[in-house]
């Protein structure tokens, strides 16, 4: 028999031959193995209330704060439909990974939900998705945090940092955006501390910008004109489309959450209850800070500005000091999305390292933290590197599509999952299955079509990538893979 925590067998005995292409890891197999890495394991800490916080840690803010400037020259005064739609896309897809995420509360996310429903291949592809889903969104999320630490320096010590050291060099003419590099590093050092200490790090945070974006709409109200919402939709439904699909991105929070399970208490029940609340929560902020921001500020003056909100609130007060304590919270609410998307990226590779498609040393824990250091330390290194010196807006697209696809695939996940183990505990089920998932299916595949060709251009290049290090790395050195050689040879 297997002791408490051991990880069942990957085979049981002679087993025809699979295509590797399609070989999947048995559900049983894949929440047994949760926590388990290489020389430690991840410690089950986290609450319910922890879980919330990292998902609206991932969340709110990005939409808001960073890509409002981007979305609003799109859609006009209809940002706000631009929020609602993305929000309702997010929401079919939220209801998919709630199931999943109580059925089989791993680390992996949506890579692992593929993994035991549709095979390694499909599983492969879903995981390099979230690779450029989370890593290029703490790095766009980076660019937009030193706009607001610029607007906080000015407006306290009168003082703004170099453009030479506060812009990309691709496309902005800059050397290096030195404050997006130092925000990544500054959560690198915080996950290092382990999942616990930092989740405590994180809910301080959190709170702070929930209190600064309730404090803009009650200031930010007041500054309404009217004539700012006509026209309502000046380039069309493309135009809304398009921004939905740029703001989608905003909405990846819950995702975040569902990367904790092998480190949440009670993941069963938590994960699913954090990821639907922590969605409506943030949907409800968006909403009305985008509502309030276009009635203060005519839709053409968000164009080129990624501190929109701080310029709104001395506008409206005549009082720059507004400005400044808008562009403080800013500056904690961004470095808390850094922060949570970080945590998310880490424990994805995790997951993918304890199965062989990527090196060993991402699933290496640190006995003392229960923290994957090296792991921490790599990624960090690598999205600081993105943020430095790849411009906003060419980050927020790239993160969408992944995202999407990432979204598209967990639909289908739950759909499999539902016919192929009918009788498996579920915590939480799909309301009007299995309509609400085809939704989700169908949503996530239009907005990814409304993102523009140089979007799929870059995605396109990003999968052939992925492709080759699959098939030159991954396919060979999966546990399942080398399970079956020695399965063979015995």
């Amino acid at each position: 028999m297997l002791e408490t925590g051991q990880a069942p067998p990957l085979t049981s005995g002679p087993r025809k031959p699979v295509n590797p292409l399609l070989r999947r890891k048995p559900v049983e197999q894949m929440v047994a193995e949760g926590g388990q890495g290489e020389g430690g394991n991840l410690r089950r800490s986290l609450t319910m209330w922890q879980l919330t916080m990292i998902s609206i840690g991932a969340t709110l803010g990005t939409g808001i704060f960073v890509v409002l400037g981007e979305a609003a020259p799109k859609a006009g005064p209809a940002v706000t439909i631009s929020f609602v739609i993305a929000g309702l896309t997010a929401l079919f897809s939220a209801l998919s990974y709630a199931e999943l995420a109580g059925s089989v509360p791993v680390s992996g996310s949506s890579y692992s939900y593929s993994y035991v429903t549709m095979g390694e291949f499909i599983a492969w592809i879903c995981g390099w998705c979230l690779v450029l889903e989370y890593a290029v969104s703490v790095s766009a999320v980076a660019v937009g945090w030193g706009q607001y630490l610029n607007e906080l320096l000015d407006g306290t010590i009168g003082v703004t940092l170099p453009e030479k050291l506060s812009a990309a060099p691709l496309g902005e003419g800059g050397w290096i955006n030195l404050p997006s590099l130092v925000v990544v590093l500054l959560a690198m050092v915080f996950l290092l501390r382990g999942a616990k200490e930092s989740a405590r790090i994180n809910t301080i945070m959190v709170v702070v910008k929930i209190v600064t974006l309730v404090l803009f709409i009650g200031i930010g109200v007041m500054g309404i004109k009217s004539g700012n919402y006509a026209p309502l939709a000046p380039l069309g439904i493309t135009g809304i489309s398009a921004a939905a699909s740029t703001l989608f991105f905003s909405y990846i929070g819950f995702d975040a959450a569902s990367t904790a399970g092998e480190e949440a208490k009670n993941p069963k029940k938590d994960l699913p209850r954090a990821i639907m609340l922590s969605l409506g929560i943030v949907t409800v902020l968006y909403c009305l800070v985008a509502f309030v921001a276009v009635g203060a500020l005519p839709w053409k003056d968000f164009e080129g500005t990624e501190a929109a909100l701080a310029q709104i609130m001395t506008n409206v007060t005549g009082d720059s000091f507004w400005g400044v304590v808008l562009a403080a919270g800013a500056v904690v609410a961004i470095a808390s999305v850094v922060f949570a998307v970080l945590y998310g990226q880490t424990r994805i590779l995790f997951a993918m390292s304890r199965d062989g498609l990527v090196p060993k040393i991402f699933a290496k824990v640190d006995a003392k933290t229960g923290a994957p250091r090296a792991n921490v330390v790599i990624v960090s290194l690598f999205c600081g590197a993105l943020a430095a010196f790849i411009p906003l807006g060419e980050l927020a697209n790239a993160t969408s599509i992944g995202t999407l696809f990432a979204f598209a695939l967990v639909n289908i996940a739950v759909v499999i999952l539902r016919r192929t183990k009918p009788d498996m505990p579920r915590t939480f089920k799909v309301a009007l299955f299995p309509v609400t998932p085809i939704l989700g299916f169908l949503a996530c595949g239009y907005m990814m079509y409304s993102l523009p060709v140089a979007t799929w251009v870059a995605f396109g290049v990003w999968m052939a990538v992925g492709l080759v290090v699959y098939f030159l790395y991954g396919i060979r050195r999966s546990r399942l893979a080398t399970a079956e050689v020695a399965t063979a040879e015995k």
